[in-house]
Formats: C-alpha cells, structure tokens, sequence
C-alpha cells in the first residue's frame, strides 16, 4: 500500500484521516503545520500527501508551492473545512484554486471516509505505483 504524509493543524482530523487510512492498509505520517510537513516530505519518501489549505504559519498553498519545487509530480490532495459560497463578492473557492495550482483532487471538510478513499485511489492509480524519493528526484 502507499506512503501518506498528511499535514493538517487540527489533530481531530488528523486521526479521522489516519485511522480511514490505516484501515485501509496505508502507512500514514502526520505532520501539525506546513514547515513540519515539508521538512518530514523532504526527509522521506511519500506517495501521496494531504494538504489543508489553511493553518497557522506556512498554509497549505505555500507548502505545496514548496512542495512543487521539488517534486512537480507528487500527488497532492488538498482538504479545507472553509465553505465553498458561489457569490462573487464572497471568500473564493480555495479548494478550486488549490488544484489550478497543482493539487490533483480537493476534499471539502467534512467528508465520507468514501470519498476520501475514492480520492486516494484516484491519485495512486493515476501515478505510478513507487514512492517519490526526494533526495534523488525519482520513484
């Protein structure tokens, strides 16, 4: 199974993520905030990170910013709990805007542990199946 790194401030949905995750027979590595995560993605090997958009200090767009640098084709999902409005003069879709800056796939907060599978699946199958080696840039 996969190499998960979820990076994520609220340690309620940590668990949540890591117990569907472990369940389903993946390895999980959880990080507090952005420059936990980075430092933990850029010491291991991951197949997939989970990035929320927003935490205190580095954010999750920053991270994946970071994150893009180094490995422009990790497959990252972003998770936000903030609400999607479809009025204009409203906060924008940051879940939208995530994956037109790179994210593979996006989950609005909360959400069935379904989904959260079936994005997990959706990003594994479409990469190829070996981890990220961030010290020599391959899987």
């Amino acid at each position: 199974m996969a190499n998960i790194l979820i990076v994520d401030d609220d340690p309620a949905v940590q668990i949540a993520i890591r117990l569907i995750l472990e369940r389903a027979g993946h390895r999980v590595t959880a990080a507090t905030d952005g420059h936990m995560g980075l430092a933990l993605f850029e010491g291991g090997r991951f197949d997939l990170l989970f990035l929320d958009i927003f935490m205190p200090g580095m954010d999750g767009l920053e991270t994946m910013r970071h994150i893009r640098v180094q490995q422009p084709a990790a497959p990252i999902i972003v998770i936000s709990g903030r609400s999607v409005t479809p009025d204009a003069y409203a906060e924008p879709d940051f879940l939208k805007m995530a994956t037109k800056l790179g994210a593979v796939a996006s989950l609005k907060k909360p959400f069935r542990p379904e989904a959260l599978l079936a994005a997990v699946d959706g990003c594994l199958t479409a990469a190829l199946p070996e981890a990220f080696d961030v010290s020599t840039g391959r899987r």
